[in-house]
């Protein structure tokens, strides 16, 4: 955005947004959802806040198994949003007492795709189990009714519906974003009214006619009972007035 990144400054300021952002996103799978973005850096304190705000508006509920790539703060993030704080407990001994640190619960599952490239392709994929177990990852594979893989394959596809609706995210384009506010502005404008205005095509069911009911990911996930048109959607307040 702006500039490439290889002209950015890390020292400047000024040159902490321009140059290579991309999105920070947890999806739902099962219904599409997208739950959270956060644009910007590739970031340790960007994956915090998806972290920390997925838990807030899911009710601090654990999902039967998240997936990932292997980027290394998705662990942290993941961990800090679910885990329990313990406190050790003095010793009485000199020196510094130990400081406090998150435990993942037993019921959380989470496991990454690791891919084994040769000159470009990806020819090997191992999936290491990150928090859980390999048996407890497995036993809600079995329960998924969307998946029966360890994949990101539902982010990385829903990337490139979205490089289909902003021009400005395509690569190697003249469209790029030239300032911060219109990008973040337009990026949460196009992922958010995904969920509300956007039928997808695996989503859809047959009705009792047999014929093909389409849904959005909002319907499909008990949020919406209706496809939104965008001038509806744009004009609804946001706050409710009692």
């Amino acid at each position: 955005m702006g500039k490439k990144e290889k002209h950015c400054d890390p020292e400047d300021p000024a040159d902490t947004k321009p140059g290579d952002n991309g999105a920070h996103i947890a999806l739902g799978p099962e219904h599409r959802v997208v739950v959270r973005v956060i644009p910007g850096k590739r970031s340790a304190e960007n994956g915090e806040k998806v972290g920390q705000d997925f838990k807030a508006r899911t009710g601090g509920r654990l999902r039967n198994l998240s997936t990932s790539d292997e980027y290394p703060a998705s662990k942290a993030a993941l961990l800090n949003a679910s885990g329990t704080e313990v406190v050790p407990p003095h010793t009485g001994k000199p020196g510094r007492p130990q400081a406090p640190y998150k435990v993942a619960p037993l019921e959380l599952q989470d496991a990454t795709v690791h891919k084994t490239r040769e000159k470009g392709r990806v020819v090997k994929g191992d999936f290491p189990v990150v928090f859980g177990t390999v048996l407890g990852v497995m036993r809600a594979l079995t329960q998924s009714v969307v998946r029966k893989t360890i994949n990101p394959a539902f982010v990385e596809r829903h990337h490139g519906t979205e490089r289909n609706r902003t021009a400005r995210k395509i690569r190697k384009s003249y469209c790029f974003s030239k300032t911060w506010q219109v990008h973040e502005a337009l990026t949460s404008f196009t992922l958010y009214n995904y969920n509300f205005c956007w039928p997808v095509r695996t989503l859809r069911v047959r009705d009792v006619e047999g014929h093909w009911r389409q849904r959005t990911p909002a319907r499909a996930a008990g949020l919406s009972d209706h496809a939104w048109t965008l001038f509806a959607w744009l004009t609804f307040p946001g706050v409710q007035r009692k």
